[in-house]
């Protein structure tokens, strides 16, 4: 099999890899079990910290007791916590080996622009992932707190708030990925930024509808704050 050593980026405008279509497909299954055994040995390194993992977790919300429903209601939260953990901190590595897949196949112009695509893409899911818990998590959780308060004590289930909290996770994560959509429909010439402009009210009563429907919550803080990711990237081509 021919490995990416073979190749020579900085010489040649066009890549030709020169390979049988079962060559291919064995090194794709090859790569998709290396991604596999990774993220499995994070998930598993995760399950032996998930007691750390659980109390960063918490730390959005004070003043909270939670409990279980049912005896294995709190271990299969700590398993869906380190699958996902170990998920997170292994798509660096699932990202790398999708571009050691299709480097070969790809001009260097193609390179030039995938390749930052892909690496702004990871940040920029990060960054979703920290603005999420820094402020639309507190500012959903305090809302019910402060809804709720004088009145009600709170117990919440730990199942409950880990599906409440992931769902907000990864909303925000997708939403910081708009930057990068956009750049790739101007690439391909199906929507320009002046289109996005023209159809300015279009664009707001549907980034409304997905921040509404993408928010695991009812209170309309954290629905505008979500939609109000969209409008900024949309609008900041």
């Amino acid at each position: 099999m021919v490995t990416n050593s073979d190749f020579n980026f900085t010489k040649n405008e066009s890549v030709t890899l020169e390979l049988p279509f079962s060559e291919h497909i064995e090194e794709l299954r090859q790569r998709i079990f290396h991604i596999f055994w990774v993220i499995l040995i994070l998930s598993c390194l995760a399950f032996f910290e998930v007691k750390f993992l659980v109390k960063i977790l918490e730390l959005p919300v004070d003043n909270v007791k939670f409990f279980q429903l049912s005896p294995g209601e709190y271990f299969v939260s700590t398993v869906k916590i380190a699958f996902y953990a170990g998920l997170l901190f292994g798509s660096p590595f699932a990202i790398g080996q999708l571009i050691l897949f299709l480097l070969p196949g790809l001009t260097k112009k193609e390179t030039k622009i995938i390749l930052p695509l892909l690496f702004s893409s990871l940040c920029l899911f990060g960054l979703g992932l920290v603005f999420s818990y820094y402020a639309l998590i507190p500012a959903a959780l305090n809302f019910f707190l402060n809804y709720s308060e004088e009145v009600i004590e709170p117990f919440w289930s730990f199942d409950q708030y880990f599906e409440f909290v992931l769902v907000l996770f990864y909303s925000t994560g997708l939403a910081f990925q708009i930057p990068i959509i956009q750049i790739l429909l101007g690439l391909l010439n199906i929507v320009s930024a002046k289109q996005m402009l023209t159809a300015w009210r279009y664009v707001i009563l549907i980034s409304t509808i997905i921040g509404a429907v993408l928010t695991p919550s009812t209170d309309p803080l954290t629905q505008l704050l979500l939609s109000g990711e969209y409008y900024y990237y949309i609008f900041q081509e």
